[in-house]
């Protein structure tokens, strides 16, 4: 993959898709969850969280209310003007910005939260670095992404070559995400792992929309331990 114009290709697909359009069924309870997850491990007295890779703002969307101020980048100018046109606010910043080289200082985040975006970058280790540098000390930095994921290809009808279903370039788990953060005490790094694929293929979303976040996350440990093939993981990363 290294020819792959991902500056074109994040630009295109921004036009291409509404990330801000609303999902459903397993799909949106899924979303829902990894977004609970994430918010769980927020602390309540950050200021400045940068949400990279915005998507749909859903970060914008959760913590504008509670008087953060959201910085929601992404590589297209698209999603950023549509996170500001969704959750206007004095505290709300829309930044266009590759994420190997970050418009900021060192140290200017209290939180930085990439999620389900390290699965389609080349080169997930700068990635890691520059998202570490812009953490103030003290600070947080929150990746999930898919679990194990088995990675598909198609071929593409214009350059007859493989290309990987979703844009997913990598597959993840604790293992090698934990080698992303070289020179890291272990003390600092923690993962979690979650979202029971037995619990999302069976479509059990139906009953369990309307359990609250931490009831159904012991619904989904207690699966896990049964059937272990969880969907996603988090790892966390505290600064010193």
């Amino acid at each position: 993959m290294e020819d792959f114009n991902y500056t074109e290709h994040y630009k295109i697909d921004a036009e291409q898709f509404d990330y801000f359009e609303k999902r459903k069924g397993a799909t949106a309870h899924d979303e829902r969850r990894v977004r609970e997850y994430l918010a769980s491990f927020v602390l309540p007295e950050v200021s400045t969280i940068l949400d990279v890779g915005c998507g749909s703002a859903w970060v914008a969307q959760r913590y504008l209310k509670r008087n953060k101020k959201i910085f929601s980048l992404d590589i297209s100018t698209v999603n950023p003007v549509k996170a500001l046109q969704q959750f206007p606010s004095e505290n709300h910043f829309g930044i266009t910005a590759d994420s190997y080289s970050l418009p900021f200082h060192e140290q200017t985040f209290d939180c930085v939260i990439a999620s389900e975006i390290i699965e389609h970058l080349v080169q997930p280790d700068l990635f890691v670095s520059e998202l570490i540098r812009v953490i103030k000390p003290g600070g947080t930095l929150l990746i999930s992404t898919p679990y194990k994921e088995k990675l598909q290809y198609t071929l593409c009808i214009h350059c007859n070559r493989q290309t990987p279903m979703h844009a997913h370039l990598h597959s993840f788990d604790e293992k090698k995400l934990l080698s992303l953060f070289n020179g890291v005490g272990k003390r600092d790094l923690s993962f979690t792992i979650f979202g029971n694929k037995i619990l999302i293929f069976l479509r059990t979303y139906v009953l369990l929309t309307y359990l609250p976040f931490l009831i159904w996350k012991m619904v989904d440990k207690i699966a896990n331990l049964f059937y272990n093939i969880p969907a996603h993981i988090i790892i966390k990363y505290r600064k010193e």
